[in-house]
Order: C-alpha cells, then sequence, then structure tokens
C-alpha cells in the first residue's frame, strides 16, 4: 500500500474518531432533566410545561422524579396532567407572605410534585416527559428554577439543583429552568373593545391579502412549471424528428 494511500487512510480514521467524541459528549452535555413550555410562558399568565426526564444510565432505570418549585416566587396553582404507569403526588407548603389571586389570599403554595413508577420505568435509551399546568406565573422575575431529584431502581440519586452563574460553563448536573417572557396585555384583562375590533379587522385583512398572494404565487408556480414541462416536451419531439430524419435519409441512400 502507497504512502499517500495510508495517510489518507490514518486522517479518515482520525476525523472519524474525532466527529464521534464530539457527538457523544454533545449527548451527554444535553442530557439532563428539563423543563420546557408547550406555547409562551409569560410573567403573570398561565402555562402548561413538560418536565422532560431522559435516562442517562445503561444499568438502571428512572423509577421516582422529584420537581421542586421556589416559594421566593410562589405558584398558588400546579397541577400535574395523569401519566400512565406513575403516580403523581404535589405538596403544598405554608407561605411567609400571602399571596392575592382573582381576589383570595393564597397562605400556601405548591413546593414540590412528586412522580412514582406505578407499574411503569423510564428504562435505558429513553426519556418520559410529565406535563404540568401553571399558574398564576410571577410578574417579578423572568425565570423560575425548578430543581428536580431524579431516582434510579439501584438506589442511585442524581440531584439536578445546581444554578448556572452568570460567564461560567454549566454545571455537570444543571437544575431546570423556565424562562418567562414579558408580560402581554392579555395577561391583564387584555385590550379594549375598540383597539380589540381595530385589531380583529386589521388581522383580518392581512390574512385575505395573505391568503390572495399565496393564491396567486401558487398560480404562478403552477403555470412556471406547466411551461417547463411544454418546454422539455418540445425538446424531446424536435430530438426525435431530428433522428427520424436522419433515419430516412440514411435508408434513402441506402
Amino acid at each position: 500500500m502507497s504512502i499517500s494511500r495510508v495517510s489518507s487512510l490514518r486522517a479518515a480514521l482520525a476525523g472519524g474518531i474525532a466527529l464521534s467524541s464530539v457527538v457523544l459528549l454533545s449527548g451527554t452535555a444535553f442530557a439532563h432533566v428539563s423543563v420546557q413550555p408547550q406555547g409562551e410562558a409569560a410573567q403573570g399568565g398561565y402555562a402548561t410545561v413538560n418536565v422532560k426526564v431522559p435516562n442517562e444510565r445503561d444499568n438502571a432505570s428512572t423509577v421516582k422524579v422529584e420537581v421542586n418549585f421556589p416559594l421566593d416566587h410562589p405558584l398558588a396553582s400546579v397541577m400535574p396532567q395523569p401519566v400512565p404507569g406513575w403516580k403523581a403526588e404535589v405538596t403544598r407548603s405554608k407561605l411567609s407572605k400571602p399571596l392575592e389571586l382573582h381576589g383570595k389570599t393564597i397562605n400556601e403554595a405548591v413546593s414540590k410534585v412528586t412522580w412514582t413508577a406505578d407499574g411503569s420505568k423510564i428504562g435505558p435509551g429513553q426519556f418520559q416527559q410529565f406535563p404540568l399546568s401553571l399558574g398564576r406565573l410571577p410578574e417579578d422575575t423572568d425565570a423560575l428554577v425548578l430543581k428536580a431529584i431524579q431516582t434510579y431502581d439501584n438506589e442511585e440519586v442524581v440531584r439536578w439543583i445546581e444554578e448556572k452563574k452568570e460567564g461560567a460553563d454549566e454545571p455537570q448536573n444543571p437544575a431546570p429552568v423556565l424562562k418567562l417572557s414579558a408580560a402581554s396585555a392579555d395577561h391583564h384583562g387584555g385590550a379594549t373593545p375598540s383597539a380589540s375590533a381595530a385589531t380583529d379587522g386589521k388581522a383580518g385583512h392581512d390574512e385575505a391579502a395573505d391568503s390572495a398572494d399565496r393564491q396567486e404565487t401558487a398560480a404562478s408556480a403552477t403555470s412556471d412549471t406547466t411551461a417547463r414541462v411544454l418546454g422539455v416536451i418540445g425538446i424531446l419531439v424536435g430530438v426525435a424528428g431530428i433522428a427520424f430524419g436522419v433515419l430516412a435519409g440514411r435508408r434513402r441512400s441506402a
């Protein structure tokens, strides 16, 4: 085998190893418990989120997940959606400072939700999502840190409780963070009727215009495609005609 051939194989092997290392490290870096909103999670509003729990072990299954909610930014309502094969338990705690919600005084808030395997597990190479309905979201912060604890059937416990510091690398076991968007008018009683009507009218007009534009674009695209097809057919017919003429001339000469 030539030297150049050997050098090429070595370079390819080194590149493959480097790429595999990047892929493996990337998978490890992102395989942690996280919280993901379904749609918008705005300050002062309500949201549905998924707590995503991947299984990081090859020889054990996840049988318990605990998510803790901050009491310095309390949530009066946290409702878990039933997940087949899992039992959910909601824990509430006394507040040092009561909340005012819909004209009512709330003296306690949800501090923890625990899911325990009840006929199901999160096996190696799998993940499970646990949906939650949250509200009312606080208006005095742009993020909620939801510290989580993951328990495996071999009694190993992983604590996802480390908060990332500004300017620092992501910690080994980062706590899930729910980022909140800025509050909108809809979360504070909505816009005035006249403003809403004007907005609806403008939205309807814009939607109609967009629909017309889409139809015109589709028609143009169809016409362009048809023209191209006809052009190709014409070229093929022309080539066939020329070939037929050449063949006929050769036969007459023979």
